[in-house]
């Protein structure tokens, strides 16, 4: 089962969605408050059925919010963002040198942050 944990930033709080191998899957904004924090994690439960919308093909389907969006970075390296229904990023991964890899990790956020306990 992952783990959410809950940091202190120097301008804020933000979280890590963690595997139990400890690897970090996904991370969020820096927020203001504790408690807008925790909202965003309820976001990432809640929004993290959604489909995935693969922006590294050509022509790719749009889909409706939420989602994650599949790209890649200025470096060449793939990533994922997971947008809320209204639209706004609310966990964004790594990089990966793979696609597979970083559709795998998006299967991980599905699979762990429905049910992971908050640290």
């Amino acid at each position: 089962m992952g783990k959410f944990v809950i940091k202190e930033t120097a301008t804020g709080v933000k979280f890590d969605l963690k595997a139990n191998n400890g690897e970090v899957i996904a991370t969020s904004e820096v927020y203001k408050s504790l408690d807008a924090c925790k909202n965003g994690i309820e976001s990432v439960r809640k929004c993290c059925e959604g489909d995935i919308e693969d922006q590294t093909v050509e022509g790719y389907e749009t889909l409706k919010h939420p989602k994650f969006e599949v790209y890649t970075d200025k470096g060449g390296e793939y990533r994922f963002r997971l947008k809320a229904r209204n639209g706004e990023i609310i966990a964004t991964s790594e990089g990966y040198k793979q696609k597979a890899s970083c559709l795998n990790g998006i299967e991980s956020v599905k699979k762990n942050a429905p049910d992971a306990a908050v640290e």
